[in-house]
């Protein structure tokens, strides 16, 4: 009797459940890949928010007043909470800052002439900053008649000098910009306004005429920032003002802020504040008076779009030097 072999159908039919099974195989192991990738990393996301929480715990049961005078609690918002306390353990009070944040910067460009012999204009910036200012710098330069020693101009900033452009190494209507320079202006840009004079020596005559026609001299002003916005975005962050000076001060611009968490997803409150009592403390300014202890919440999740789901943390602390304190 003869062996009957595999027909041509059947051979394709057998190749092709075998294609379809080592497909659905080779998927399953990607699948399986994909969501051991996606469970170490919220394990890392999570091994980060809790050494954060251990470190945050620690400082803020030590708040304590600044060296400058201030209460131990500066600020206590849902997602926001600045303290002092001694975290380096140098005998120094530093102000320290935990936040969920975002970093928000921009740049703008203003440009202002004047048409007549030793004239003056001016720019204004305002409404520019939202949030905590952090850094900001302008970049001026010049054109106009500026050839000689005696043809220069000067720049203030609201009414403050920052100096005189173009006394040397500038070209007479040179068609460009010249003279420039940069300003680290972010005490002058803390409260957001701004505002710009140039003014020409009498020397300068109205022979220009690049762009615009008869002046005597242009400025342009390139303004850039960057500055905090609490309480958005999936940053946790930590900020750290270290005092200088005699008397002590904390000045904003030195806050030196670092990272802890890239995958906070908070809705409720990071901060609940409670009173000697265990009561919820809802009004803010009792907030900073009265909180005796603290609930810290955050919630992680490296993925939200893919498992696992959302990871609570949750710590409390009660504030040693402020717990036995009675509301004045």
């Amino acid at each position: 009797m003869k062996k009957r072999g595999f027909t041509l159908i059947e051979s394709l039919v057998t190749v092709v459940v075998f294609t379809l099974a080592t497909t659905a195989l080779m998927g399953f192991i990607s699948l399986g890949y994909k969501v051991y990738g996606y469970t170490k990393e919220q394990s890392i996301a999570i091994d980060e928010a809790r050494k954060g929480i251990e470190t945050m715990v620690k400082e803020i049961r030590q708040a304590r007043q600044g060296d400058n005078g201030s209460y131990a609690i500066e600020k206590a918002d849902d997602k926001e909470f600045v303290f002092y306390s001694d975290i380096d353990g140098d005998g120094k009070t530093e102000r320290v800052r935990y936040f969920l944040g975002t970093t928000n910067s921009g740049v703008l460009i203003k440009e202002c002439a004047s048409f007549s012999k030793g004239g003056t204009c001016g720019v204004n910036f305002s409404s520019f900053l939202t949030g905590i200012l952090k850094s900001a710098q302008v970049q001026i330069s010049i054109e106009g008649d500026f050839g000689a020693s005696n043809e220069y101009a000067n720049i203030s900033l609201d009414g403050r000098n920052l100096g005189s452009f173009c006394l040397s190494q500038c070209s007479d209507c040179a068609g460009s910009w010249q003279g420039t320079a940069t300003f680290d202006i972010a005490n002058d840009a803390s409260d957001g306004s701004l505002q710009f004079l140039a003014d020409a020596s009498n020397k300068v005559d109205n022979s220009c005429n690049w762009q615009d026609p008869n002046h005597s001299m242009k400025a342009r002003f390139e303004l850039s920032w960057t500055a905090e916005i609490a309480g958005s975005g999936h940053q946790f962050k930590k900020g750290v003002i270290r005092p200088i000076g005699a008397p002590p001060t904390y000045p904003s611009a030195q806050e030196e802020i670092t990272i802890l968490s890239s995958y906070i997803r908070n809705t409720p409150p990071i901060f609940q504040y409670f009173d000697i009592n265990n009561e919820e403390i809802n009004i803010l300014p009792a907030r900073l008076k009265d909180t005796k202890l603290m609930k810290v919440y955050l919630v992680i999740n490296s993925n939200p779009e893919r498992p696992p789901q959302d990871f609570g943390l949750e710590s409390f602390v009660q504030l040693r030097n402020l717990k036995t304190e009675q509301t004045e």
